[in-house]
């Protein structure tokens, strides 16, 4: 079988399952990452090189170094594929595939899964339901956008992942306060209109433009909320009769349908809103899942989408055929929170539900695993009181520097 040469981007440490399974499907693999994970536990086993890149500050490289690096290792090396492993890493691994004519998604189709007002305005264009939005290029765009659309609103940068740099806004006064703020940053953001209600992520695998598998979760703790106010990330898994999943499958495919994702894993989050009941789209990313999601669906499904995303990296590679397993139909839930201790004491969360306590310093993290969704809410429930009442660390949010 011939050794097909897979280029992974990382600036965070993730992708332990992803690269190991590539190893074992029988390719090389070689890792980019930031030089400050050199001693992270990557699966060195099945790592072939390792090149690092210095961090001009927190996940971003010098992308003309990054391109001659990769020039230099093109030399003596053939690439099949690159692929990023996080949604800082897409824009990177984009810009390589343009460069050198690799095969996968090129900087056009990357926009719609790593900028969110690309993003929106490409929904809007495909008749899916999005929050009011405005780019705030223009002041009197910005103007006629917080006169007609009532406040709160919020102010998003547009690259950056999950809920940080997110800013909630009051008042046309604080909206100039706060753009005035961004200087000449303020191009990297986008407003819209702050709609109350429950968040949901729906986590996909597509192949040859078919979604194969989809898994669709509930928040029961905003990652907004959690980043700005600090407390317990929650979020359980939906059965796949109800009506709330049934409405998410059907959204969730018409906006990979719509971007133009052909291949792949996905992490797409809407929000449900409380005044009208509707499913609204907030963002995607070609990406796996954060937060230790993936052991959330692996628990409920046994589905790995790690180890899955890397079968259809293969299959694509060989020409080959691919083919998931049919998911198990089990609820399960997620619960992890900063606590004052490099190590929780596990022992007061013991109980036949847990399938395992996640090993992450100064965090407790667990994923349930149930026939009975209520027995997973109860579980939720009771970890999060005592966490809050005995453990829980909270730290203030990081503010975005102005300059």
């Amino acid at each position: 079988m011939e050794e097909k040469t897979i280029v992974c981007i990382s600036c965070y440490y993730k992708g332990y399952d992803f690269m190991d399974e590539m190893k074992k499907l029988g390719n090389k693999i070689i890792l980019v990452t930031s030089e400050n994970l050199k001693e992270k536990n990557w699966p060195w086993h099945a790592i072939d090189e390792v090149f690092y890149m210095p961090e001009m500050k927190p996940s971003v490289w010098n992308l003309d170094h990054l391109i001659q690096g990769f020039s230099h290792l093109m030399q003596t090396r053939k690439v099949d594929a690159v692929v990023a492993l996080d949604d800082y890493d897409v824009e990177k691994a984009a810009l390589i595939r343009e460069n050198f004519r690799i095969p996968g998604m090129g900087q056009t189709t990357h926009r719609y899964f790593r900028d969110k007002l690309a993003m929106r305005q490409k929904a809007k264009d495909s008749g899916i339901n999005v929050p009011e939005f405005t780019a705030v290029f223009n002041n009197d765009e910005v103007n006629h956008f917080a006169d007609n659309v009532p406040a709160p609103w919020v102010l998003k940068p547009r690259s950056e992942a999950s809920a940080s740099g997110i800013k909630k806004i009051n008042s046309k006064d604080e909206l100039w306060n706060a753009l005035d703020a961004l200087g000449e940053e303020r191009h990297l953001f986008l407003l819209e209109s702050f709609k109350p209600g429950d968040v949901y992520h729906v986590d996909s695998l597509t192949f040859n433009n078919e979604i194969v598998f989809t898994s669709a979760s509930k928040y029961l703790s905003p990652p907004m909320q959690v980043s700005h106010e600090g407390g317990v990330f929650r979020s359980k898994t939906l059965g796949m009769q109800s009506d709330e999943y049934k409405a998410l499958k059907e959204v969730n495919a018409k906006v990979l349908s719509n971007f133009g994702l052909m291949n792949g894993a996905t992490h797409t989050e809407f929000i449900r809103s409380r005044d009208d009941g509707k499913y609204y789209f907030l963002e995607t990313s070609s990406r796996v899942g954060g937060a230790h999601i993936p052991d959330m669906v692996e628990a409920s499904s046994n589905i790995n989408i790690w180890r899955e995303w890397a079968k259809i990296e293969d299959a694509l590679l060989r020409g080959k055929h691919y083919e998931i397993s049919k998911p198990t139909e089990y609820y399960s839930g997620l619960i992890i929170a900063l606590i004052k201790d490099k190590e929780p004491d596990y022992n007061q969360f013991e109980s036949e539900e847990v399938v395992k306590f996640l090993p992450i310093d100064y965090h407790v993290g667990i994923v349930y695993k149930s026939t009975d969704s209520t027995v997973i809410q109860e579980r939720l429930d009771t970890a999060a009181e005592k966490i809050y009442s005995e453990m829980l660390n909270i730290l203030p949010p990081k503010s975005k520097p102005t300059s």
